[in-house]
């Protein structure tokens, strides 16, 4: 029979309710997907993930800059080119989300690939 006391009643963890509050967001996994491989450039971005429009894209970067998970680096040019990249903080998800993508892999339904 389960415990329903009010101390087996935990609340949920302040780590994972802040880890998810910002890596749950729509276009979130995907851009550090890419950013994970090399940085890339805004256009570059735009391009390896479908569906994402300028404005969105332009805003998950700007929240994950704010977070200290994403650099942005403008190249004078010209042209004038703005890249972004992982910072340390964000480099170091790597093995955490690696993880998740192996259990994704064992556990959740898979939908077959796009081709490239």
């Amino acid at each position: 029979m389960a415990d329903h006391s009010e101390d087996a009643c935990k609340k949920v963890d302040v780590g994972i309710t802040r880890v998810f509050g910002l890596l749950g967001k729509r276009w979130t996994g995907p851009i550090i997907s890419v950013l994970m491989e090399r940085a890339a450039y805004f256009a570059e971005l735009r391009r390896a993930i479908p569906g994402i429009s300028e404005r969105m894209l332009s805003d998950r970067l700007t929240e994950l800059g704010a977070a200290g998970l994403v650099l942005r680096e403008v190249d004078e040019g010209p042209p004038l080119r703005v890249s972004y990249r992982l910072t340390e903080a964000g480099a170091a998800m790597e093995p955490a989300l690696k993880e998740l993508s192996l259990w994704a892999d064992s556990y959740l339904w898979k939908k077959p690939e796009e081709p490239c």
